[in-house]
């Protein structure tokens, strides 16, 4: 059994965070601001996919912008800067995840008010980004069929806190024998009202619906040239 004393810190830093967590959604709100997390395991193509998606929303016309968290280097920052969105990095120093106040800090600066999407491309790690809420007003759970399809039925708190469900790399789902139906029973057998898409940011594959659906939800317009 685990020391009740280090339960009990756990429970306080996770009372603060989600305190904090709540200051940071309304200010979102208050600002106009959709703030999305993206979280998933390494290696799932989380950047290409956020890539995509700034450049895309820049193209319709909406202001975007981008929170990089990686335990070390800039390099995914550096990558989403190609879009031409507004981008910073969370450097973590070795946490496996972000935390609201780190969401906080990185937004210094920045006025919310002139946003209509803000994304947190969070840590890769299936663990410990369950348990930790930034704010967003949406969680999307990554799977890639490159990574097999039990993820979900492996990794059950991070995938049943998620609003929407992208499978990546579906280009590749044939050469990985990727099994469709498994992976969709998995994350049902999750959560069966959350909407799926198969989407290849490299292929531009189940994008434009993607994209519908975050203008959809968010009820955002664009800005006029």
């Amino acid at each position: 059994m685990m020391n009740p004393r280090i339960l009990e810190l756990r429970k306080n830093v996770l009372d603060r965070n989600d305190q904090l967590a709540r200051d940071l959604r309304t200010e979102f709100q208050q600002a106009g601001v959709f703030v999305v997390n993206l979280v998933s395991s390494p290696g799932t193509g989380k950047t290409s996919f956020l890539e995509f998606t700034l450049r895309s929303l820049k193209e319709r016309g909406y202001r975007v912008a981008a929170l990089v968290g990686d335990l070390q280097t800039d390099n995914d920052a550096q990558r989403l800067m190609r879009s031409g969105a507004l981008v910073r990095q969370i450097s973590t120093g070795g946490n496996c995840h972000l935390e609201a106040d780190m969401v906080e800090r990185h937004l210094d600066q920045w006025k919310l008010e002139t946003l209509d999407f803000l994304f947190i491309e969070n840590v890769g790690n299936l663990v410990c980004t369950a348990g930790y809420d930034l704010g967003e007003q949406m969680r999307v759970v990554m799977l890639a069929t490159t990574e097999g399809e039990d993820k979900p039925s492996k990794y059950p708190p991070l995938f049943s806190s998620g609003d929407a469900f992208v499978i990546t790399k579906i280009d590749l789902a044939e050469a990985a024998e990727f099994d469709r139906e498994a992976a969709y029973r998995s994350l049902r057998e999750i959560r069966a009202d959350v909407p799926i898409f198969e989407t290849s940011a490299k292929k531009n594959l189940g994008m434009d619906a993607w994209l519908d659906f975050l203008v959809e939800k968010s009820a955002k317009t664009p800005c006029p040239a």
